[in-house]
């Protein structure tokens, strides 16, 4: 009996569920855990793009030995079945994302830190070194020593002497690095949403200090505020370069003074 031959959309359509449900998965915890190391540790980071605010980085180590998975999901009871499967925290929604953070945070078989650089830092700096420094202060506030770092992206972090590997959407494919992306982004979206009181007239607490029409609508109408990244293009550009006025005083340390559930002290 002859096979019967699927169309080619068939085929990709299969091939896309296939790599759908495969990742992220342990592969590239487990090539490692393998050759007898146990400090794997996954890096993000969430808060690049955004005209305000920080850029925060979160490490994620799994005790290796203990941790128990099976076809990528916790073996531990979850209200809702639809949060079983986890993700790259873009592609789950606030409240899914929500619901992971409470998971990871609390299991006793993670460890993870956060990294915090201001927006002033971003403007001295730039962007890409504040992410990298981001995430160095997120391996320190990690408290063990890294045998190696997996990384979502094309770069390495050359300050550190650990062995590293650099994997293009990797929060996509690798469980640690999706599981960091996920709390680097809750906390980041909670941190917005306090800074959004103390700078309502923005909306920070909606956009998070993304680029939205509606953002650009409140900077054209009143001005960059502290927490505005003035590096920025959008903000640089702005007319006269109007910052609004405020405690400058109490803002110098104000991401460090926002105290968040689950941060490192």
């Amino acid at each position: 009996m002859k096979s019967e031959k699927l169309p080619a959309s068939s085929k990709q359509q299969r091939g896309e569920q296939f790599k759908i449900q495969n990742y992220p998965n342990f592969n590239e915890e487990q090539k490692l855990w393998r050759k007898g190391l146990r400090a794997v540790v996954g890096l993000d980071e969430a808060g690049r793009g955004p005209l305000a605010g920080p850029v925060i980085a979160a490490a994620i180590c799994l005790a290796s030995a203990k941790f128990k998975v099976q076809s990528s999901k916790f073996k531990m009871s979850v209200q809702n079945s639809k949060f079983l499967e986890i993700r790259d925290s873009k592609k789950l929604t606030a409240r899914q994302r929500d619901e992971w953070y409470k998971i990871l945070t609390v299991h006793p078989d993670i460890k993870w830190g956060i990294g915090i650089v201001s927006e002033k830092i971003i403007d001295r700096i730039n962007i890409f070194e504040a992410t990298k420094l981001a995430m160095m202060r997120a391996i320190k506030n990690l408290r063990i020593e890294p045998e190696f770092i997996l990384l979502d992206g094309n770069f390495i972090l050359e300050d550190l002497s650990v062995s590293q590997k650099a994997v293009i959407r990797g929060d996509e494919k690798i469980f640690s690095c999706a599981a960091a992306s996920i709390i680097a982004k809750v906390t980041r979206d909670r941190l917005m949403c306090r800074l959004s009181r103390k700078y309502p007239e923005y909306g920070f607490e909606r956009h998070k200090g993304y680029g939205t029409k509606r953002h650009r609508e409140s900077l054209k109408k009143h001005g960059a505020c502290e927490i505005h990244r003035k590096s920025f293009r959008p903000v640089r550009l702005l007319p006269g370069s109007r910052i609004l006025a405020g405690a400058d005083s109490a803002n110098k340390n104000s991401n460090a003074k926002i105290s968040l559930p689950g941060l490192p002290k």
